[in-house]
Order: structure tokens, then sequence, then C-alpha cells
């Protein structure tokens, strides 16, 4: 069913396993949708309904006893500017908020959920992984989750490549697969998440560093007159943000001290004046962390991972109408700024987007990182 909202339609599919078009009954009773996206944690959705008893009603609320909104339903959200639907989140209910009220229809239904990763952390296992490099063994943990993701994976090697020597150490998981996944991304500095589409019931695994090489989303737009696109938009630096690893450790295999140093990020630079340069000598250093039981490969990746981690010092926060935008603002892709001055124009990493919707309103607040000043191009996609 479409639900009409200034243009924009939204597409509500809900069901025990397939997703269907939402029963008339129940989109009469949306009055609003929220759904947070972000490239660390969990993708969330909410939606609240209004609540109200007729004479039909005597029992409990008609909402209340629709099998459709028990827990663990799926829901998809799908939303379409233009001819073309883009799927906003796959997820399933996880959660009921009931408000009553005494005045009449003014009771409300909140019924929120989180992405298909949520399957990955119902239950806590045991199993040990022999020789098994870490993007292995994510391969093989997702494989377990195909009915939900109906498309393969996207997962990278680390950088550097890690193999475990099967004579010092077994890799061993002990608690949920979303845990251990997140748990090995950390260690590398990738994300992991889950991209909803190209279809309804399709999603696409990521897990891998951040996505900075992709095609960049139309330019977000402030002081610009009629072109100014943004409702707010506000940038913080913070710096003491960016941390190098400077420490030695005991590599146990060869029997000598080796230092464990990074200087910069490794990753693909969005400004030509990193913060680490703008502010030397004044950079917060810290002392390689968990060294006594891996190779100095590994602890090297876990240093370099702490560096490209705390490297993003230019925050930037915001909200725009997405109608006004002209199309949705997806997070864990590239997005240029234009209008805000020399330091901050460019192009920055989407890391959190979270829609807002309601008949006749769609907003979108957002939250933006790069790890210094100005622009790496004369231009950004308008």
């Amino acid at each position: 069913m479409l639900s009409s909202l200034l243009g924009v339609r939204m597409t509500l599919l809900i069901g025990p396993t397939i997703a269907v078009p939402a029963p008339e009954p129940i989109l009469d009773a949306l009055s609003s949708v929220e759904v947070t996206l972000a490239d660390r944690g969990r993708d969330a959705f909410q939606l609240t309904f209004s609540l109200g008893r007729g004479p039909s009603d005597i029992v409990d609320y008609a909402l209340l006893l629709n099998p459709l909104l028990r827990p663990f339903n799926r829901i998809v959200i799908q939303i379409w500017m233009g001819v073309t639907p883009e799927i906003l989140i796959d997820g399933f209910i996880t959660r009921h908020e009931v408000q009553s009220s005494n005045d009449p229809g003014m009771s409300t239904l909140v019924v929120t959920g989180e992405d298909i990763r949520v399957m990955m952390a119902l239950r806590e296992v045991s199993m040990s992984y022999l020789g098994m490099s870490p993007d292995i063994r994510v391969r093989l943990i997702l494989g377990r989750y195909a009915l939900y993701l109906a498309a393969p994976p996207v997962v990278w090697p680390p950088i550097p490549p890690i193999a475990p020597n099967v004579l010092d150490q077994i890799p061993a998981q002990a608690g949920t697969d979303l845990s251990y996944i997140e748990d090995l991304a950390e260690q590398s500095d990738y994300v992991f998440y889950v991209d909803p589409g190209p279809a309804p019931m399709v999603n696409i695994a990521y897990w891998g560093p951040e996505n900075r090489l992709g095609i960049p989303q139309s330019a977000l737009s402030v002081n610009m007159g009629a072109d100014s696109n943004v409702d707010s938009l506000g940038f913080a630096y913070d710096a003491l943000g960016p941390t190098t690893v400077l420490g030695m450790m005991q590599d146990t295999d060869l029997g000598i001290t080796l230092p464990v140093v990074t200087v910069a990020p490794v990753q693909p630079p969005l400004a030509p004046i990193p913060a680490m340069l703008a502010q030397q000598p004044n950079v917060r250093s810290v002392l390689p962390r968990n060294t006594g039981n891996v190779s100095y490969a590994q602890a090297l990746a876990q240093a370099q991972a702490v560096t490209n981690a705390s490297s993003n010092a230019v925050s930037v926060e915001g909200e725009l109408d997405a109608l006004r935008y002209g199309s949705l603002l997806r997070a864990r892709r590239l997005v240029g700024v234009r209008g805000a001055g020399f330091q901050y124009d460019g192009f920055y990493y989407v890391k959190r987007v979270t829609h807002r919707i309601k008949k006749g309103i769609y907003k979108q607040s957002f939250s933006l990182r790069r790890e210094g000043f100005g622009p790496i191009s004369p231009v950004v996609v308008p």
C-alpha cells in the first residue's frame, strides 16, 4: 500500500517471514515513521500508530490483536521519490509500547525493531576457527544467514593480511555471531552493516573499510540562497580526537622487542590538510594495547586501527527536508558540502542518517565525518 507524503510515497511491507503490503487498517492507523541508519551499531525503525476503540473492540485494541504486528514479524519500508523505489530498512519487530490516554484518539502504539542483524544476536555460541583469517570467519558466519540476506556478502580481507599461526593460537568465538563479527571489524578498523535492497527482502552484508571511494551523493548546500537545501548545518573540530600509537611489544616468536608505531591514518583521504598534520606536535599518543597473544603483524594492524578510527576530527551535524534536497541521503556513503567556506567545504563520509516521516513531512537529520580541513576537489556533485 502507498501513502502519499507531498509527492513522496512510502510502501510498508509486513509479514511473518515474507513481507507483503500492509493492509488498510494498519496504514490508516500509522501516524509517523522513524528510521536510523549508521555505519556502526544496528539500524533501527520505529512505527507510531494511533489507537482507538470502537464498539467492535470490546476486548482490546484491534491493532494489538492484529497478528501482523507481533514481535519478530518482518518489516520492510520502501520510499518512492519518482518512479524508482529505494529500500529504507528491512528488519524485525522487537518491542511494543502502548501509551494510553484519557483523551479520545490520543492513545498510541509504538512498534520498534532492528534490521536483520538482530537475528545474528539471538544466540550465543562457542566455536573455534582453526587457521582461518578474519574474513574467512566472517564469510562462514554470514553463510548461516543466507535466508535473510538473499545476496552474496561483500567481505574484504584485512590489510595487512592476517593469518593465525595454528601452532600459536586458535581463533575462538564465545558469544553471538553479531558481536564476534563486530569485534573482528573493530580490530581491523572495519565496519559491518547490512544494506537493504536493491529489491525487498534482498540485503547485502558489508564487512570492510569505510566506503570512501564511491560516487558522492548530491551536495548539501548552505548559505547559497535559493540553492540552499539544508535546514541546519553545524561544524565542529575535536583537537583531542586524533591519536597515534607509540610503544614497544615483545615478539615471542623472535624473542626480541619491536616498536609499534603509527604516524597517520591509512585510508582514502577526504581533506588535504589532516588534523594530525595541522596540530603537530600536539597530537595524542597512546601505548599499544592487547599485544600479549598476537603476532607483530596483528599488533601493527590493531595500532593502525586505533589511529584510523580516531582520525575524523571534523564532524558535521545537520538536518534537511527530503523534498527540497530531492533524494534520500544515505548513510555509509560520501556526500559533498558547499557554501560553508574553504575549511569545511568538500567531501564527507556519512556516518548516520535518521529519517523522520509524517504525513506532509519528511526530514532527515545526519552526521558527517572527515579527517581534516579543505576540499580535495574544486567541485562537488550538485
